[in-house]
């Protein structure tokens, strides 16, 4: 779901810049840059209306997939400290002493539940006496 919802997006992206771009610009007519005739390209109104509907439609699927790409996305709940290397503290050392580490963060939440048990066990002891 995800990769169609990518491809349907840069699709979306490309058709939006050339649609764009085709579009006149102020005092310009799209026949004039084609070409000069008197006859107009995209019928008496000229493509003012037609690349503005189409510039309208495809700004529209830009903005859902957008919306649907974020949404997508946001389900995988990930930390950006995920994968980053254990942080070691770099200390001058003395002879025969060795440089403290820094606690991981498994075992800071070792010690965070740890905690968290013994203040249960706690409460419960006085709540019971």
């Amino acid at each position: 779901m995800g990769t169609f919802v990518t491809t349907v997006h840069i699709v979306t992206c490309v058709l939006i810049i050339i649609v764009v771009l085709m579009q006149s610009g102020k005092g310009a007519d799209i026949s004039a840059t084609l070409g000069g005739s008197s006859n107009t390209v995209f019928g008496s109104s000229g493509g003012a209306n037609f690349f503005t509907k189409t510039t309208f439609a495809l700004a529209a699927i830009f903005m859902f997939t957008s919306l649907g790409l974020t949404v997508m996305g946001g389900r995988e709940k990930r930390s950006v400290f995920d994968g980053a290397p254990s942080a070691k503290t770099s200390l001058p050392q003395e002879a025969g002493q060795t440089a403290p580490v820094a606690p991981t963060a498994e075992a800071a939440k070792a010690e965070n539940k740890a905690a968290a048990k013994e203040a249960a066990h706690e409460s419960a002891k006085k709540q019971v006496e």
